[in-house]
């Protein structure tokens, strides 16, 4: 069973840094994209950055210029660098990630979504 840990969030104040990750362990073949979304409550879930297996990098206009979404392919990790931070950007914050496993010869891909992790910036 493939599990995804998130960690690094809290409570910051307008305009601090805050630093998300998200690492996957377990019987990984391959991790192709890797996302992180974001959700208020009573909104929908949004994507807020993304990221290739080759580091090609999108992002949602609300966060160009100050966050930053990269991996550790060898670490099999995910993390999001958020800088100038506004309290518009609280929200739990989700990781996804393309997993691909082998089991008897045979490779096969699903979804595999974090638990969420809570980020509260302060006025």
């Amino acid at each position: 069973q493939v599990q995804l840990a998130e960690s690094g969030g809290g409570l910051v104040q307008a305009g601090e840094s805050m630093r998300l990750s998200c690492k996957a362990s377990g019987p990984i073949f391959s991790i192709n994209g890797m996302e992180w979304y974001r959700q208020v409550p009573g909104n929908e879930r949004e994507l807020v950055a993304s990221i290739s297996h080759d580091g090609r990098t999108n992002y949602a206009d609300s966060v160009t210029g100050r966050f930053t979404i990269s991996r550790d392919n060898a670490e099999n990790t995910l993390y999001l660098q958020m800088d100038s931070l506004k309290p518009e950007d609280t929200a739990v914050y989700i990781c996804k990630l393309e997993i691909s496993r082998k089991e008897s010869g045979l490779v096969w891909g699903y979804n595999g979504w974090g638990q969420g992790i809570q980020v509260t910036v302060s006025s």
